[in-house]
C-alpha cells in the first residue's frame, strides 16, 4: 500500500458548518487512529507521530475553536501544519515534556536544555538517526527548553526499505539528564511508522 504524502489543501477541509455535523464520529476516528502513534518514552517525555490525519484534525480544531472560515486564515493554518505531515522518507513527531508539579518542571526544563536533539529512532541493523529539531523556529533559551518540541526523523533508504520488510525499530534520549530507550517499539506503532513510509521505488 502506497502511502498518501500529500499535503493538506482547502478542499481537504470540512467547512465549519459540516464539521460541527460530523465531529462527533470524525473525532473518535482520530482518537482511534492516534492510539497506536503515541508512544511514551520513559516517564517525562511521550512521542506523538504525525500524519496527514492527525493534521487534519488539528487543523479543523483549530477552525472550529477560532471561528475561522476566510480563505486567508485558513491557509494560515495549512501553512503552520503541513510541515508536520511525513514526507515518506521520514516519521515527524511531536514531542511533549511532562511534569505534572510546577516546581518539578521549573527545574526539569532548566536542565533538559538540547533534549530534542538527543532523542533519536534506530532501525533494526542501522545506526541512530537523531531528531532534526524545531525547523520553523529555535524553541530552547538560555534558561531552560520548551515542553513541546516539533522532531523530524530522516531516515536513508536502505532503513526505510527495512522497516517496510517488518525490521524492529527502537526510539530512546540519550540525554545527561534523561536517558529511556524504548526498544522495540510496540508492534502496532511500529506497523503506523511503516505505513508513513513511501512505497519504494
Amino acid at each position: 500500500m502506497e502511502v498518501n504524502v500529500s499535503k493538506l489543501s482547502r478542499e481537504d477541509l470540512f467547512s465549519l458548518e459540516k464539521y460541527s455535523e460530523v465531529r462527533p464520529g470524525f473525532r473518535a476516528e482520530v482518537m482511534q487512529h492516534k492510539r497506536n502513534r503515541v508512544l511514551p518514552v520513559g516517564p517525562n517525555v511521550t512521542l506523538h507521530f504525525e500524519d496527514r490525519k492527525t493534521m487534519q484534525y488539528q487543523i479543523q480544531e483549530m477552525l472550529r475553536a477560532e471561528k475561522i472560515f476566510d480563505a486567508a486564515g485558513i491557509q494560515e493554518e495549512l501553512d503552520a501544519y503541513n510541515p508536520l505531515i511525513p514526507d515518506g522518507s521520514n516519521w515527524k513527531a511531536t514531542m511533549m515534556v511532562e511534569f505534572p508539579e510546577i516546581d518539578e518542571r521549573k527545574v526539569a526544563l532548566g536542565q533538559l536544555i538540547g533534549i530534542e536533539k538527543r532523542t533519536y529512532v534506530q532501525v533494526e541493523g542501522h545506526d541512530r538517526v537523531y531528531a532534526i529539531a524545531d525547523e520553523d523556529l529555535e524553541r530552547d533559551t538560555e534558561e531552560k527548553t520548551s515542553a513541546v518540541h516539533f522532531l523530524r526523523f530522516e531516515l536513508t533508504g536502505d532503513m526505510a526499505a527495512a522497516v517496510k520488510g517488518g525490521a524492529a525499530v527502537a526510539v530512546g534520549v540519550d540525554h545527561d539528564h534523561y536517558t529511556h530507550r524504548v526498544d522495540p517499539v510496540p508492534q502496532p506503532t511500529r506497523d503506523s511508522l511503516a505505513e508513513d513510509l513511501a512505497a519504494l521505488n
